[in-house]
């Protein structure tokens, strides 16, 4: 009987201390320092995955700006073709004027080569002005 009642009391006692170290290791002082711990050892982690998203939103900005900038582009030359076409038509007309000069030049020169005037040369027209 008294090593039932020895066992009863060792198991009384077990159960007391196993509870009173549940309680000590789940109290929330030692919960908070759990969490402090915690934190400080991934907190440097974090800060270092923070500053690679924050260089890589910049980079994607970047590359987003240039994106659209180029479809933009893109966009405005196939509006152009209007324009191209206009200076098409000039450059042929200017082609075409300037083959008349010449001949029109060569022309002349044969019919004054007897004069004292023709044994000089004709200065070449000035260059259009690139002021526009």
């Amino acid at each position: 009987m008294e090593d039932q009642e020895m066992q009863l009391k060792v198991k009384r006692v077990t159960d007391k201390f196993t509870e009173s170290m549940y309680v000590l290791a789940n109290e929330p002082s030692v919960a908070l320092y759990r969490l402090q711990e915690h934190v400080r050892r991934s907190l440097p982690q974090l800060a270092q995955h923070k500053t690679d998203m924050q260089s890589w939103e910049e980079q994607s900005q970047g590359a987003i700006y240039s994106v659209e900038y180029a479809c933009s582009a893109v966009k405005s030359m196939t509006n152009s073709i209007l324009y191209f076409k206009s200076i098409e038509a000039l450059l042929r007309q200017t082609i075409h004027l300037k083959d008349q000069m010449s001949a029109s030049q060569g022309r002349s020169d044969v019919s004054v080569s007897s004069s004292p005037i023709a044994s000089q040369p004709i200065p070449p027209p000035p260059p259009p002005s690139s002021s526009s």
